[in-house]
Formats: C-alpha cells, structure tokens, sequence
C-alpha cells in the first residue's frame, strides 16, 4: 500500500466550468497555489468534507470560484476517475462533473486558488494540466457536445431570454459547425416545449426585430439534433 500511515482513499469533486466567452467554448481553470502541481492550471476542486456529498461539494466549488449556485446552472456528473497514481500524495479517487452556465460573473479564486482564468477549450486542452484534468476536460467537452444532440441543455448557455439566432449560434460554437438558420429555425421551434416564446422582440441580432424565447420544459429531446443534419451547404 502506498500510504502505510493512512491507507484510506480520500474522494474528491472536480468541476469543468463551460460557457461560451469570445464565441468560443471556454473553461475556468485554476491556478495551484499549493502543491503537488503549484503553479500549474487546474479544474477547480477539492476534497469532499465529511458533512457534505459530493454533489454537495461539487456545488461549493462551483459557487465558490463563480458565483453561480447550482440553482442556476445545470451540474452533470460525467465520471469516476481513479487511477492509482493519479495524486501524488495519496490514492485520491475523483468524481468529475460539469457545469454549463451563461455569462458567468466574475471569477473568484477560492481554496488553494492562486488565481483563476477563462481559456477556450481547444487552448486549455493544450495545456499541462494538473492531475489528470486534461482526461476530465476531454470527457466534459464530449459530454457538452452529445448534450446538445439529445437534450436541451443549449439553453443553459443562453440568457433567461433568447433569440433562435442566439441559440443556434450555441450550437455552432459547441459542434464547430456552421448550421442553417432556416433549418434550424423550424426545427427546434416545432419541437413541443423546447421554447416559450415571450411575446416580446429584440433588434439586438441586427436587421429585423427578431422573437424572443425562454426555456421550456423539455428536457430530453424526442429526436436526436445532428450536427451533420444541420450543417448547411
């Protein structure tokens, strides 16, 4: 046993952070303070305290680094990560959520935070990671990516209320894709309680003042959304 002084596991939650910032899929990381891996960019996390789950402490990190409690935000459990060696202190065994959330509020360094920044995922996944945050990262992305095929979870990324224009642009931005907003347009708004439409217009897209929509109540879609199917020519 590699730690004969104290040979229980000790669990922790880590939390992929994801909105859209710059039209681009972006991630909060931390920088490590303390070691092992001190000043090196991180998720944000940390160990779950004996009154908590780890759900529980998964919702802390969240709101201790953005502001945003999970009411807010939609946190998904992605998966269990438990490679023996993957905290050089101790067996550490990890459960990996995400959190899509829209125009985050200011970031806060919090724990062993140094301090903390918004990168587009594609450059954070080049990064050297703490941990085994770059297998996480990945894994949160693909969840984010394969959310938007079967579910509604595109909204999360939008504020209370939105254009078909500005969602659409989500999916763009989260596939890497360009979709056609005729096809998208009719698709996603004959889709039954996907959206609520407000009444009110905006002219902030440019040109015609264009609807604008909420979240409805749907949560799983009753047909796939392809990025292939929606990609325009």
């Amino acid at each position: 046993m590699s730690d004969s002084t104290n040979p229980h596991s000790l669990v922790a939650a880590d939390v992929a952070i994801l909105t859209i910032r710059d039209s681009a899929l972006s991630v909060l990381l931390i920088r490590r303070a303390n070691d092992p891996f001190r000043g090196q960019l991180a998720l944000p996390g940390g160990f779950v305290e004996a009154d908590e789950t780890v759900e529980q402490a998964a919702a802390r990190e969240l709101f201790e680094e953005t502001g945003v409690p999970k009411s807010a935000s939609r946190l998904d459990t992605i998966g269990v990560y438990s490679r023996p060696d993957r905290d050089p202190r101790r067996r550490v065994i990890s459960v990996a959520y995400t959190a899509l959330v829209p125009n985050p509020g200011l970031d806060r360094p919090g724990g062993d935070a140094a301090a903390t920044q918004w990168l587009p995922v594609d450059q954070a996944l080049k990064e050297p990671l703490a941990f085994d945050h770059v297998d996480i990262l990945e894994d949160a992305v693909d969840h984010a990516r394969k959310q938007l095929e079967y579910t509604t979870d595109a909204t999360a990324f939008c504020d209370g209320e939105f254009t078909i224009a500005e969602l659409r642009r989500v999916y763009e931005i989260v596939w890497q894709t360009k979709i056609d907003p005729g096809n998208f347009h009719r698709k996603v708004t004959r889709i039954d309680r996907f959206l609520r439409p407000t009444g009110e217009t905006t002219v902030r897209d440019g040109g015609r003042p264009a609807a604008l929509y909420t979240a409805g109540d749907l949560k799983r879609l009753p047909l796939p959304l392809s990025p292939a199917a929606r990609t325009s020519a």
